[in-house]
């Protein structure tokens, strides 16, 4: 029942579609223009740098506060699993931007409200991800080679910490924690199939500096 809970904080959390309405007080849909997502590349590629930068925090303070509700209502009651819920929480606001109901389940990618998720969760792992990142973003780039190379590193991260009893739980729930990370990272390879398939043939969009080009 918890974990339901928590899945349902978080997806109450993830409709709050910062570019969706970014979008609505330039009296359009983001979903009509670049590539027809509700997330942060399009509105920094459709409306500009100071766009892309509401739309980021926007994107990952929902899934901060998702986070943090978990923890005050979970952290009396179930401190020795809070790792795993506050994993259910960033799961549920993921699912909620990139599938909102009333925008008929076509949000984002998720990438910027993983931010959120990553930075929440657990600082350590946020850093490695931002250098990975940032390392890649000024040699390729590429966004989503970048965001997806950083979610493999957080996968990773997160497995080589629990492993080290970084979390403080035991094995069945630190496993269950590893299942529903790995969900998140799957999902976040489905979600850029397009993308992917586009590095693939070398014609991906780059971006630099709030413009974009060709290879």
């Amino acid at each position: 029942m918890e974990r339901l809970i928590c899945l349902a904080i978080g997806y109450v959390c993830g409709l709050f579609q910062t570019s969706y309405i970014i979008g609505r007080l330039h009296k359009t849909d983001i979903r009509e223009h670049g590539s027809g997502n509700a997330g942060t590349t399009n509105a920094l590629r459709t409306f500009g740098k100071k766009a892309g930068i509401l739309t980021l925090l926007g994107d990952c303070l929902k899934c901060v506060a998702a986070i943090v509700l978990v923890r005050v209502f979970f952290g009396k009651t179930c401190g020795d699993i809070l790792p795993l819920l506050s994993l259910y929480a960033a799961a549920g606001c993921i699912l909620g931007h990139n599938f909102p109901f009333y925008l008929k389940f076509r949000g984002g990618k998720g990438i910027a409200a993983s931010v959120g998720f990553i930075l929440a969760f657990d600082w350590r792992i946020f850093l490695v991800c931002a250098v990975i990142f940032f390392v890649l973003f000024f040699t390729t780039h590429y966004v989503s080679f970048c965001s997806l190379s950083a979610y493999l590193a957080a996968f990773a991260a997160i497995v080589i910490l629990g492993q080290g009893g970084a979390y403080g739980m035991d094995a069945s729930h630190t496993t269950e924690m590893y299942v529903v990370m790995g969900f998140l990272t799957a999902l976040a390879f489905f979600r850029h199939r397009a993308n992917i398939l586009r590095l693939a043939k070398g014609t991906e969009n780059r971006v630099y500096l709030g413009k974009t080009g060709k290879k």
